[in-house]
């Protein structure tokens, strides 16, 4: 928290974007036989898979475990989380008609969320929760899309050449968004994190003008309720100055831009997040050694820095290799 707050620390904090999940063999013998949206709406479950990685690798945050399509089935889109695959939405978004199915999210809507907090605040003690969501791009991207894309290319044409249809659809997007981290907040989160993972794909001139009023609108809108805001994106590197504009209080980067690169790229008065290859992860100790040091003394740069890979963590990921790169963060990465 002081880090996000751009205030001294007494060692840089690390957590690890997906630190919940498929790497720990504890969270596959919990998930066997239980599909991911319904292990997102059991309270039981939400507590058990957030605090795993927290026991484990002693991390400086526990990220709510939940997922971005979460407030969308909540309110009623027809969509599946696929194995292997990723969301996929029964009736895509691509006309004024199909916007109707995005009615405003209410609390009561996603109960087992305020549930949820509320237990691990009692579990996690000092440790800060952070609650998330995904942004309006993302979200818009697999629902017109219908699922997972390479190239977005209904998304982009629909950004190009409808753009009273996609501000519709993106103002709606942000609402959900908004009354989601809210939710979440209100229950007690210390911090949130907005998730637009396919927003590199866009241009800055597309993002300045298409993307950018709605994400800064979301942070906005959450500003009053004075928890730090993270922003990340992933292939954001030409988007780094206009993700600093929206208006979050740290500035998640990706493996591909150093973070004293990045530095130069955000406006000031931002702290950075990341951004450890999470490939590297797989190398030899020595290798992995180098590189998280190498980002400790990149990021010492930045006005405040959370330590963190530059995407999540990958799936056959070494869970002990994440525990060795936790004491080496908090051993070596002391503050001012």
């Amino acid at each position: 928290m002081l880090a996000c707050r751009r205030r001294p620390v007494p060692h840089t904090p690390v957590w690890f974007m997906r630190q919940a999940g498929r790497a720990l063999p504890e969270y596959l013998r919990l998930r066997e036989g239980v599909p991911m949206l319904e292990a997102c709406a059991r309270p039981d479950m939400i507590v058990e898979i957030t605090m795993q990685p927290v026991r484990r690798y002693g991390v400086d945050a526990a990220i709510f475990f939940s997922d971005i399509v979460v407030p969308l089935k909540a309110i009623g889109v027809d969509l599946d989380l696929k194995p292997g695959v990723g969301p996929v939405i029964a009736d895509p978004i691509r006309d004024a008609a199909g916007l109707e199915v995005l009615r405003p999210l209410v609390p009561d809507d996603v109960p087992y969320v305020t549930e949820a907090v509320r237990g691990l605040l009692g579990e996690l003690g000092g440790t800060p929760l952070i609650g998330f969501a995904g942004a309006p791009f993302t979200l818009a991207a697999y629902l017109i899309e219908g699922g997972p894309s390479k190239n977005h290319e209904r998304t982009k044409a629909m950004m190009y050449g409808e753009p009273e249809l996609w501000d519709r659809l993106m103002g709606r997007l942000a609402d959900i968004t908004i009354a989601f981290l809210k939710v979440q907040i209100e229950a007690g989160a210390s911090a949130i994190q907005v998730f637009d993972s396919w927003v590199g794909a866009v241009a800055p001139e597309d993002y300045r003008a298409s993307v950018l009023p709605h994400t800064r609108r979301i942070f906005a809108e959450i500003e009053a309720l004075g928890v730090p805001r993270i922003h990340f994106g992933v292939g954001t590197g030409e988007l780094l100055g206009l993700m600093g504009e929206a208006g979050a209080d740290v500035v998640g980067v990706d493996w591909r831009v150093p973070l004293d690169e990045a530095v130069r790229r955000v406006e000031p008065g931002k702290a950075l997040q990341g951004n450890l290859d999470p490939a590297v992860l797989f190398a030899p100790w020595e290798t992995v050694e180098r590189r998280a040091l190498d980002v400790l003394a990149r990021g010492r740069t930045a006005e405040g820095h959370i330590f963190n890979l530059g995407h999540g963590v990958l799936p056959s990921t070494d869970p002990d290799v994440l525990t060795r790169l936790v004491d080496l963060v908090h051993e070596t990465g002391s503050g001012d």
